[in-house]
């Protein structure tokens, strides 16, 4: 069935599509006017499970604050050894994006803030990208002008990335921020003042860590290149703790500590065969024909530069490492994971094999690990699970026992999950790459003995009744608000995903709205400062979409089927074109609820929304301001998948 046939019938209880998207070895790009073709660098070229993953943990890996508590942090391009090799075997470098510190190197990932529960910092952020003569450089990967993005907004036309910079915006992932310190999409800044953004403050961000202890993240936001600034490497860890969660020897639950900790952030990614990142956006791409010829649509200019509606890369990094391995001891870890893919949904699972094999012939059972925290903290109680799904922008936090193997074996981090959109089953062959290694995410080696072996072995032992942390939001609900997601075309027919209405409701200027919205549109979602809202999202699409609602926390409570009547309406756009969009109407819920799992029992600020289910989160919004919820597929937010709400007064 074609993908987008899903949008042509009335939604049917627990429907679901998803679409395979086949990897490719010929046409691809570096330039922002003219597609190259180069060679694309083969997955079966690299080697597995050789390379040193580096801990972000590591204390060699954290940004040092100076006697003010502040942090100048530059966002400059390097050169980075990812362990790709070429067709020849020779190894080659990376261009890509990080931060650094004043005077250190830039790095992929940036090094990870470490910092303590109500203690405010500040962080200075300086664009640096450019030449040895000052000049801006130009983006790494092909821009498309077409979108809604930081320079195509009123008064941006004369803006230019080779003249004024690349327009960047850091935004706290999971952070509890003032909303002029967000990173809202359009308070980027390019290297000049006319690339400022039209709600731009300031490029010193104020974070006050006012929030229990979690796995926070850092990131690039603006407005329409979003995806393509991550896929440069402009993402690190953001750790909060507290006095149960120190990090440090003595902490309240007996948690591993020190270098029992480890951090790695997850991504895909493809490469050309000399080194460079690619990114598919020119006729002959991966995926073009997914997402241009197959769905119909006429680019914006002939052949390319267009975005594409998802990426799936053939290449698993870790931590800006390929297909990386960790040394570990017989005994128990804490884990802290992050997915920092574009569209990649996983499935995680340990298996055991023998010393040295990077595959999974003959390998054990899934072994059984839990689940301690998520997003923003640590879940009401630890889950104990053999398998677990990990959603793009999504945090896990995982206790796992390498007691569990001999000593001298390897555990591999497997991804049972596909290569193509995910529509909650497992993938069927046509969903996978041919001969792919994408179901590998790195490997864990036992072969360092105990260092404590002498000591008393209970200081290793886990209680997984150890505490009991987060209470959820227990406060009087103000309002209730059915919202959507939708798929319909911008107007070169391109998928252009949405989010919107599943109801009637009046604007901020008091018209009458439903269905799908993009960016610009007036804002809809305007809460009482202080109010606690439950919001009810019906997923209208053939795939799921992990949602992300900045400021808050909130509780995912359950979910339940639906089917609904989907009808045709126009959709204004940035440039005033109208595309294609949806509202639904003759809406069914069923009775049956299924409660949120044990995995989500915690501060969430992401939540998967499954196609054909109505996805209900509760929240509290008590902090002023203009904010931002999206979809945290990037590809699919930079192109209209994301919309502003605002607590308070306007």
């Amino acid at each position: 069935m074609h993908r987008r046939s899903f949008l042509k019938m009335s939604l049917t209880t627990g429907a679901g599509m998803s679409a395979g998207i086949m990897g490719s070895n010929t046409l691809v790009n570096q330039s922002n006017a003219t597609p190259l073709i180069p060679k694309l660098a083969d997955p079966e070229n690299q080697s597995l499970f050789t390379q040193i993953a580096p801990n972000a943990l590591d204390k060699r890996f954290k940004f040092r604050p100076d006697d003010d508590n502040e942090y100048k942090i530059k966002i400059k391009q390097a050169m980075q050894m990812t362990g790709l090799v070429n067709s020849l075997g020779i190894p080659v470098s990376t261009a890509i994006w990080g931060y650094a510190s004043k005077n250190g190197e830039a790095s992929w990932p940036g090094k990870t803030f470490e910092v303590i529960r109500g203690k405010p910092i500040e962080v200075k952020w300086r664009n640096r990208l450019r030449d040895a003569l000052r000049s801006p450089l130009p983006h790494l990967l092909a821009v498309d002008n077409s979108l809604h993005w930081c320079y195509s907004l009123p008064g941006y036309e004369d803006i230019e990335i080779l003249n004024d910079g690349v327009p960047l915006v850091p935004h706290l992932h999971g952070g509890h921020n003032d909303s002029d310190f967000d990173g809202n999409p359009e308070y980027f800044t390019g290297m000049s003042r006319q690339s400022r953004g039209p709600r731009w403050v300031s490029n010193t961000y104020k974070y006050d860590n006012e929030q229990p202890a979690g796995t926070l993240w850092y990131h690039d936001h603006a407005l329409g290149i979003t995806r393509l600034n991550v896929y440069a490497g402009l993402a690190g860890f953001y750790i909060i703790r507290d006095k149960y969660d120190t990090g440090k020897k003595k902490n309240a639950y007996n948690l591993p500590y020190g270098k029992y900790e480890l951090a790695y952030l997850i991504q895909d990614r493809m490469f050309e065969d000399n080194g460079n990142l690619f990114f598919p956006a020119f006729e002959g791409d991966p995926a073009w024909d997914d997402f241009i010829v197959g769905e119909g649509a006429i680019p914006p200019i002939p052949g390319g530069p267009s975005a594409l509606a998802e990426f799936f890369g053939d290449h698993i990094v870790v931590n800006g490492k390929i297909w990386p391995k960790a040394i570990v001891e017989p005994r128990n870890y804490r884990i802290r994971l992050l997915n920092g893919s574009d569209s990649r949904f996983m499935r995680l699972r340990f298996r055991s094999v023998a010393p040295g094999q990077t595959d999974f012939i003959d390998a054990s059972d899934p072994l059984s690990f839990y689940v301690i925290g998520s997003d923003q903290g640590l879940l009401s109680r630890p889950a104990h699970v053999t398998e677990i799904d990990f959603m793009p922008g999504e945090r896990l936090d995982i206790i796992f026992d390498f007691k569990t193997a001999p000593l001298g074996s390897r555990i591999i981090m497997e991804n049972i999950l596909g290569d193509s959109p995910f529509g909650g089953d497992l993938p069927s062959a046509e969903d996978l790459f041919p001969n792919r290694r994408t179901n590998r995410i790195m490997a864990f080696d036992i072969t360092q003995r105990r260092h404590d072996e002498d000591d008393d072995e209970r200081k290793d032992q886990f209680n997984p009744l150890f505490y009991t942390r987060y209470q959820p939001n227990n406060r009087n609900v103000d309002r209730f608000r059915k919202l959507a997601l939708f798929e319909g075309t911008d107007e070169y027919g391109r998928l252009m995903p949405m989010l919107g209405t599943a109801e009637p409701v009046s604007d901020v200027n008091g018209g009458v709205v439903n269905g799908a919205m993009t960016w610009h549109l007036p804002i809809t979602e305007n809460p009482n400062l202080g109010d606690t809202e439950i919001w009810e999202i019906f997923n209208a699409t053939g795939d799921a979409h992990p949602i992300h609602v900045h400021l808050v926390h909130f509780d995912i409570l359950d979910r339940a089927n639906f089917t609904a009547d989907l009808i045709e309406q126009p959709v204004q756009q940035h440039n005033n074109v109208n595309g294609t969009g949806f509202r639904l109407e003759n809406i069914v819920v069923s009775d049956t609820r299924t409660l949120a799992s044990d995995t989500e029992a915690g501060p969430k600020d992401m939540v998967m929304a499954l196609p054909g289910q109505v996805t209900r989160i509760k929240m509290t919004f008590d902090k002023p301001g203009r904010y931002v919820w999206h979809c945290h597929i990037l590809s699919h937010e930079d192109h209209e998948m994301m919309r502003p709400f605002h607590v308070g007064p306007i």
